[in-house]
């Protein structure tokens, strides 16, 4: 099907309303008819203006003369070998600025050995969306990496090059073998013409330790994701690089730390036990040879100090084993009512007659473990009284929202904690007062089972009610980390 369009020549119908321009030009780059979208993009309301008009005045000079050389290669060479041409260029428009489009000179098939057709593509949308790519390539805080089917480095950002101790011009052209250790690159080239054969986005050497090579020689942990990088001229890849140095570390500390007290727990288990139930047999052996024999008040005391004694050792060591156990999350979680919870606790609480209390709650039910918020709240009720400083007082419960957390606030009107001292009454065997009976274990079992179990916990040495007032940060929300499976 043909059209006949206003200046008289004929296109093919589909051209006419086509959203791309077409214009046909003569040998001498004469515009003998053009579409109403070529028209639009050298600014004009339709296509008339542009009728005997040359195509060379709609564009910047040099532009101008790049199309006129093309055009005279064009028509001089036989019809049967003219093939398309396209090219970048810009058109200026009426209030100074440019407008980028792409040019391609093709034969006209009606009339070839006196015509030809340009059709004019704006390129404004794909700029941009190039320029946003360049931006978010470029600024990402992971390691950006884009290499051709022969491995070498098309394209690196910034982060990548300081990652590995590289400026990006100098990471340009170069194989992409200077960033792998010696050792791994015979595989990791087997690796990456495999994946050219077949790509599809997904993590490289899942359940194997992959290392960069650093400048300076050194090896770093880092995690890599591939994927095709759309190239219309050829293949290219793109490689995400984390650089999870930090995180290896902390794994690595962590694994330490968790061996170490396992060692710890066997020590406390086997090692302090053992002698302590020996003690305890050999002080009930001597009671049982002096059974029937009158002894001084002094000594009978004695042995009831020495009995007082070890059943305090014991419940230390059996203390210490519970801190340790309580490193991993529990993950029984179920939907809890707080005002219903802080009944639970204080039904199971030793709070004085003489204290009073005052329960605020202003939050919404939670999903979370019962077991260690419920311990964690009665340590803090204990606290309040042990530590009172007077054997009257005022507790204060009170139940928030605070962003993704639900925030529990224990507090009292007591003698509250000397300052300096907010970290320290955290520290495992830490005791606020000889005066008051504990080994010390209380307040660190309960920062730790919170901790484990994704909250956090606060003191203040001296509230609004004068004492000392903490405040436990549980999640409602939870975070995937923490999320079961």
């Amino acid at each position: 099907m043909t059209t006949t369009i206003s200046c008289g020549h004929e296109l093919p119908g589909a051209l006419l309303y086509a959203p791309i321009g077409a214009l046909i030009i003569e040998r001498t780059g004469l515009i003998s008819g053009a579409n109403v979208s070529a028209a639009n993009l050298l600014g004009e309301s339709d296509p008339e203006p542009l009728r005997h008009s040359l195509i060379y005045t709609w564009l910047k000079e040099s532009d101008a003369e790049t199309l006129r050389h093309m055009v005279d290669v064009h028509f001089q060479a036989p019809v049967e070998t003219r093939a398309g041409w396209t090219r970048r260029m810009t058109i200026p428009s009426g209030d100074g600025s440019e407008r980028p489009v792409e040019l391609t000179l093709s034969p006209f098939p009606e009339f070839p050995e006196a015509n030809a057709i340009v059709f004019v593509r704006s390129l404004e949308r794909i700029m941009t969306a190039e320029r946003r790519f360049a931006q978010i390539f470029e600024n990402l805080p992971v390691g950006l990496l884009v290499v051709d089917s022969r491995q070498r480095i098309v394209k690196a950002n910034r982060t990548l090059g300081a990652d590995f101790g590289y400026s990006r011009e100098e990471l340009i052209g170069q194989s992409l073998a200077m960033l792998i250790p010696e050792r791994y690159r015979a595989a990791h080239r087997d690796h990456l013409q495999g994946y050219v054969q077949s790509p599809s986005s997904r993590m490289m050497g899942v359940g194997r330790d992959l290392t960069g090579l650093h400048r300076s020689g050194q090896e770093f942990p880092i995690e890599i994701a591939l994927t095709r990088h759309e190239n219309a001229s050829q293949p290219l890849y793109m490689a995400i690089v984390t650089d999870i140095t930090h995180r290896k570390r902390s794994e690595v500390a962590m694994q330490q730390t968790n061996a170490q007290l396992e060692e710890f727990t066997y020590v406390a288990s086997h090692d302090l036990r053992s002698p302590l139930r020996g003690i305890a047999d050999l002080v009930s052996w001597i009671r049982e040879d002096l059974e029937g024999q009158e002894l001084p008040p002094d000594v009978t005391r004695n042995f009831e100090r020495v009995a007082i004694r070890i059943e305090r050792a014991e419940q230390m060591i059996d203390d210490l084993l519970n801190y340790a156990r309580i490193g991993v999350r529990d993950p029984q979680l179920e939907t809890l009512q707080p005002r219903d919870l802080i009944d639970e606790v204080l039904a199971t609480s030793n709070i004085p007659a003489s204290f009073s209390l005052d329960i605020d709650v202003e939050a919404g039910p939670l999903k979370a473990a019962r077991a260690p918020l419920s311990a964690s709240l009665r340590n803090l009720l204990s606290n309040a009284v042990k530590h009172h400083g007077s054997p009257v007082g005022r507790i204060r419960v009170q139940v928030t929202e605070d962003g993704r957390f639900t925030v529990f606030t224990v507090e009292d009107d007591g003698q509250g904690i000397p300052s300096g001292n907010e970290e320290r009454i955290f520290k495992l065997f830490h005791r606020g007062s000889t005066r008051v009976e504990g080994d010390g274990v209380g307040l660190a079992f309960t920062r730790r089972m919170i901790n484990a179990n994704g909250g956090m916990i606060s003191v203040t040495p001296h509230g609004e009610m004068g004492g000392a007032r903490f405040d436990i940060y549980w999640p409602r929300i939870l975070l995937r980390e923490f999320k079961d499976g």
